[in-house]
């Protein structure tokens, strides 16, 4: 049974030898994740080659998605590394304290305008929401707080705002370099941290586009005002990454499952990818295998239609990287042959605007109303498949392509498996045979099995997929004829 569900896996020092990227693609890796937060640009160049050289000895494609750090905001460090708080103390952030200059009454802050942007009365989060102060006061570059839930706090923590509204843009002056660097590592996926509008996803896309790059835009929703414009920011984007770490601190753990649902859910409506991230299995950072907890997360994120679960520390600096992308590849499997997860009433009443959109929506119909073993999409682009996947199914989507960049483009698409295939004829019968051979030749289909085939009459040129054929493996052969 092949896994529909796609698995993205941060690379880090955990995964730096060939031999552990070896097993990670072996036990079920589809696409990395390249940290820009961490790194220099020389490390991930070489984890880049890295991945496009063991994927290729493994006959596979791996997409590569880099994630750009956005803006930072977090306190500086404290003269000993960390200090101990207490419910009611007195502290100060202060925008003009020196970078490792902090004690036990303040420490300095990275982005220096936040005392601009709260007032008394709000409440500030650190450490992904461990530590909880209340604003008393604002004076100048100081803001003065209360402890409300104390603890030990350490150099560099993170810093949000409950419910959301800090001014700092989504796009830093690191990140212009980055996406520069993207568009060098010829990256599949370019992610775009702490958005807040369909703007700063169309600034990405231009910066990437004017370096050269190609790469899919990923909007990361971590930011409460996101939630506000969320159509416009998923309509402005390639894919969408449900980011729980930040978004939950902004906008509380207990709305943030209702959240994930209605972003998935609306996503997939708005026929784009998405992505479900931040602490699915992270016991196994430490631990062999995953919490109860864990596998009910990463089901129900299956069962709610995300195409693909994300680990971070897991395989980044985990102590194993292998057996959390396997528990991982064993969950979604199981969490799939759930019949909710195969049956789809997606766009059922809906007028469709494309013709290559009409033929994907038609093929899925027939698919999942007809014995049919597997689908062959003929693509220039990936359109036609990324349609296709965002109908509920078990049947096998096949991306036939001679692109590369579209083949590491799918894998990151539910239920979508890219293939090497270039035909050596324009003459249609004979491109059928050809598509349906690679399939034989690959074990995905045998003698008897239907199977249906879409491409356009132009072979060649991107969104002209205009026509449907079921055909039965080997009736092809016989007849001689399309």
């Amino acid at each position: 049974m092949l896994r529909r569900t796609k698995i993205l896996a941060t690379l880090g020092p955990a995964t730096d030898d060939p031999q552990v990227l070896d097993k990670l693609i072996e036990v079920g890796l589809d696409v990395v994740r390249i940290n820009f937060s961490h790194g220099a640009a020389d490390e991930h160049r070489k984890r880049v080659e890295m991945v496009r050289d063991r994927a290729h000895a493994h006959g596979r494609q791996i997409g590569v998605l880099v994630d750009l750090q956005g803006p930072k905001i977090r306190i500086e460090k404290f003269k000993n590394n960390k200090i101990e708080l207490a419910e009611g103390d007195a502290f100060t952030l202060d925008a003009e304290c020196p970078t490792d200059a902090g004690d036990q009454n303040r420490v300095g802050i990275a982005y220096k305008t936040l005392p601009n942007d709260v007032k008394r009365g709000d409440t500030l989060l650190l450490d992904d929401g461990r530590i909880v102060f209340w604003v008393e006061n604002v004076d100048g570059p100081r803001i003065e707080c209360k402890v409300v839930i104390g603890g030990f706090l350490s150099d560099r923590k993170g810093i949000n705002l409950q419910g959301g509204g800090l001014s700092a843009p989504a796009l830093t002056e690191k990140d212009r370099k980055d996406i520069k660097l993207a568009a060098e590592l010829k990256a599949d996926y370019m992610a775009v941290s702490f958005p807040r509008t369909a703007d700063d996803i169309k600034e990405a896309r231009f910066l990437l586009q004017e370096a050269g790059g190609y790469a899919g835009i990923v909007a990361k929703i971590e930011r409460a005002e996101a939630l506000d414009v969320l159509e416009e920011i998923i309509e402005a984007s390639d894919a969408v990454m449900v980011a729980r770490g930040d978004l939950g601190v902004e906008i509380g753990d207990a709305e943030l499952p209702a959240v994930q649902k209605h972003i998935i859910q609306l996503s997939r409506s708005l026929n784009r990818v998405v992505i479900t991230a931040t602490q699915m299995m992270e016991s196994m950072i430490e631990n062999p295998i995953p919490t109860r907890a864990e596998v009910f997360d990463c089901a129900n994120a299956v069962m709610d239609g995300t195409d693909a679960v994300m680990l971070s520390a897991e395989t980044a600096t985990g102590k194993y990287p292998d057996k959390a992308i396997a528990a991982m590849d064993r969950v979604c499997l199981e969490a799939e042959k759930q019949l909710s997860v195969r049956v789809s009433d997606h766009r059922i009443n809906t007028q469709f605007e494309r013709i290559d959109e009409g033929i994907a929506m038609a093929a899925m119909y027939t698919a999942n109303h007809l014995n049919v073993k597997a689908i062959a999409a003929l693509t220039e682009s990936g359109a036609t498949p990324l349609w296709m996947s965002r109908i509920s199914s078990d049947r096998p989507i096949y991306a036939l392509t001679s692109h590369v960049e579209t083949r590491r483009k799918v894998t990151l698409f539910r239920g979508v498996y890219p293939i090497s295939f270039k035909p050596e004829s324009s003459n249609h019968p004979q491109v059928n045979r050809d598509a349906i051979d690679e399939l034989v030749r690959r074990g995905a289909v045998r003698d008897g099995d239907l199977v249906i085939i879409t491409k356009g009459d132009l072979m060649g040129v991107g969104g002209g997929a205009n026509a449907m054929k079921v055909v039965r493996v080997g009736a092809l052969a016989e007849a001689g004829e399309d």
